[in-house]
Order: structure tokens, then C-alpha cells, then sequence
């Protein structure tokens, strides 16, 4: 008799374009599997809150894309929250003082080598969440695996998004370089 993968409810939230606010797209989101989903606005900007059930968190987001992307015109933007965090970002998740965090950086408290920011330069860097998990020393796989997956289908969906705007040789090189 085959195993069963261990099932376990993931929540997180999808940020959307083009979700149009009428019960004949609410409906058909509905019958494809978004009904473990609640959809919203905050600032004009659609997302839709799953709690979702699946063996592992890549299989809730990615069967969620899908299930969100096959009723058009809806797109999914990203996975929220954002995975690039200011030292002040990065304090109130660990629940740690802005200057905790900095000391951090600095090297001056902690075990050293601290992530090189992904982006910026002086008051306004950027560090990569997933780095600073994979930094710390106890952080259990099962989060620091969400915050990787994460990650990856952001970038994942940025590229789409931004292949879209190339010619077709454009699309079809970078395509070529992503594979």
C-alpha cells in the first residue's frame, strides 16, 4: 500500500493584477480550488490570503499560482510579504532592537560574517530574508525552507514579469539564460 504525504495547512498571501471585483471572476476562481482562499484589497492593490492544504509549502504557493491563473485576466504579482528587508525590517522580525541588528551587520556582536545586503548602499541597504535565516544558527528547516521558496518563485514571477516587456528574441534569450 503507498504512502500518503503528510499533509499540512500553509498560509500566505498572493499579491494580484488584473483581478477584476465581479461575481462571474469570484465564482470561477471559486470552482477551480481558490474556495480555501479570501480575496481583498489594501491600498488598491488585490491579493488573496490562502490557507492551503499540501505536503509542503512549494506545493501550496505553486498550486495556488495555478489555480489563481487559470481564470483570466488574473495574474499573480508576488508571494507577500517582501523578502528584501531594511536592518529596521529585519529587527522587528527577529524581535530585536534596530541597534541589535546593526552591531549584527558590523560584525561587533554575533558570530561575524553577516550577509552582504543585495541591494543599496549606506543608510538604505537591502538584505535577502533567506540570507539572514540561512545566517542564523537556529532557525528550523521548515522556516527557513519557506523563506527560500519564497524567494526563488518571486524571482520566478519578477522575471516573468519583466521577460514580458522584451521583443520575442529578447523573451526567448533570457528565457534561454533562466533555464
Amino acid at each position: 500500500m503507498p504512502t500518503r504525504k503528510r499533509m499540512t495547512v500553509w498560509d500566505f498571501r498572493l499579491m494580484l493584477e488584473d483581478l477584476p471585483d465581479d461575481d462571474a471572476t469570484f465564482d470561477a476562481l471559486y470552482e477551480v480550488g481558490c474556495g480555501d482562499g479570501s480575496f481583498g484589497w489594501v491600498d488598491g492593490v488585490a491579493h488573496v490570503d490562502f490557507d492551503r492544504e499540501a505536503p509542503t509549502f512549494l506545493d501550496a504557493v505553486t498550486s495556488a499560482i495555478r489555480d489563481v491563473q487559470s481564470v483570466p485576466p488574473v495574474r499573480v504579482l508576488e508571494i507577500d510579504p517582501d523578502e528584501l528587508l531594511t536592518m529596521a525590517d529585519i529587527a522587528r522580525r527577529l524581535g530585536r532592537t534596530r541597534e541589535s541588528v546593526r552591531l549584527l551587520v558590523e560584525g561587533k556582536r554575533g558570530k561575524g560574517s553577516f550577509p552582504e545586503p543585495v541591494l543599496g548602499t549606506g543608510k538604505w541597504r537591502f538584505w535577502r530574508w533567506s540570507d539572514v535565516l540561512a545566517w542564523l544558527d537556529d532557525v528550523p528547516d521548515e522556516i527557513l525552507e519557506r523563506a527560500r521558496v519564497t524567494d526563488a518563485v518571486n524571482a520566478a514571477l519578477e522575471l516573468r514579469r519583466r521577460t514580458a516587456l522584451l521583443p520575442r528574441a529578447g523573451r526567448k534569450l533570457v528565457q534561454a539564460l533562466a533555464s
